[in-house]
């Protein structure tokens, strides 16, 4: 793949809406052109790349092997001049978008961004929540919080903190059975959510290798926030991860019975792609997060 010297920039930038979008029309209402106008600016590219870009298939478009080689190196490319704009025209302030899971987002990153933007009063920072997994090629977001085993393709990825998991409940719950003194004790309260596999394994991790939680509510609340939260209300046992919720603890709204830790080898991890490591404030707040969880720059 070899680009002339005199490359259409325009189209570039059509092409980097385009792949990032999947679809001519939606780059068309990003960029203000109309369809026919994408697809001149596209064939424009193929023309001087001397390769196709894109696989045209009904409602539907496809990028071939070139364009997936082409197009997060064009991304990087425009990140990296809008970030040089910004600077140079004496923008005052940028805007860092996060996206984090539910859970991250409510029991450590809201408590603690603050200091970030105090460190860096010149980002502004924009979070938002979800269980589910981001494409960075069609959702607006510079860093995302995500809950795995630190693989993904086309992103760097650094460890934050492992998901240990355990039982917690309220003080008051735990009273109403004379206190929870072994594992099975608590198979006498309600277990919120006894489908989530994270109960099967504490128990057998603590000795207890047939619960018998076939026959109990297999409701699902959406997030380990909302469980500690009906937790915390005395609704039943909620397995959580400690290291969210030692200000409940602290506070006596909930305990933690037993000190066996369990973990399915999921952690937290801090993850942006690869052709933006260099942005200047995906890499402050990298470099800041990881020193807040005290964990190394690999």
């Amino acid at each position: 793949m070899k680009l002339s010297k005199r490359f259409p920039l325009n189209a570039l930038r059509v092409f980097e809406a385009a792949a990032r979008l999947g679809s001519f029309t939606r780059a068309g209402d990003e960029l203000g052109m109309t369809q026919t106008a994408v697809s001149y600016q596209i064939k424009l590219l193929e023309e001087t790349v001397g390769e196709p870009l894109f696989l045209r298939r009904p409602r539907q478009i496809e990028l071939t092997e070139t364009g997936e080689q082409l197009a997060p190196k064009v991304a990087e490319a425009f990140a990296m001049l809008q970030d040089a704009m910004a600077s140079i025209s004496g923008d005052a302030e940028t805007t860092l978008h996060i996206h984090s899971t539910p859970t991250f987002a409510s029991q450590w990153l809201a408590r603690h961004l603050g200091t970030f933007q105090l460190k860096h009063p010149n980002v502004a920072v924009r979070l938002s929540s979800s269980e589910s997994i981001i494409d960075f090629g069609r959702v607006p977001s510079d860093i995302a919080i995500r809950a795995g085993r630190g693989s993904w393709p086309g992103l760097r990825a650094h460890l934050l903190m492992k998901m240990n998991f355990t039982p917690m409940l309220s003080p008051t719950l735990a009273a109403t059975i004379g206190g929870v003194h072994e594992p099975a004790d608590l198979l006498k309260l309600r277990i919120i959510d006894a489908g989530d596999p994270w109960w099967v394994q504490w128990f057998g991790d603590a000795g207890v290798p047939d619960p018998g939680l076939q026959g109990r509510p297999r409701s699902r609340l959406g997030a380990q926030s909302f469980e500690a939260a009906a937790a915390i209300a005395g609704q039943g046992v909620a397995v959580l991860t400690p290291e969210f919720y030692t200000d409940e603890v602290a506070a006596g709204r909930l305990v933690q019975p037993f000190d066996i830790l369990s973990t399915d080898g999921v952690d937290y991890w801090i993850v942006y792609p690869e052709n933006r490591r260099h942005t200047p404030r995906i890499r402050a707040f990298r470099d800041w997060i990881l020193a807040e969880f005290g964990q190394p720059l690999t």
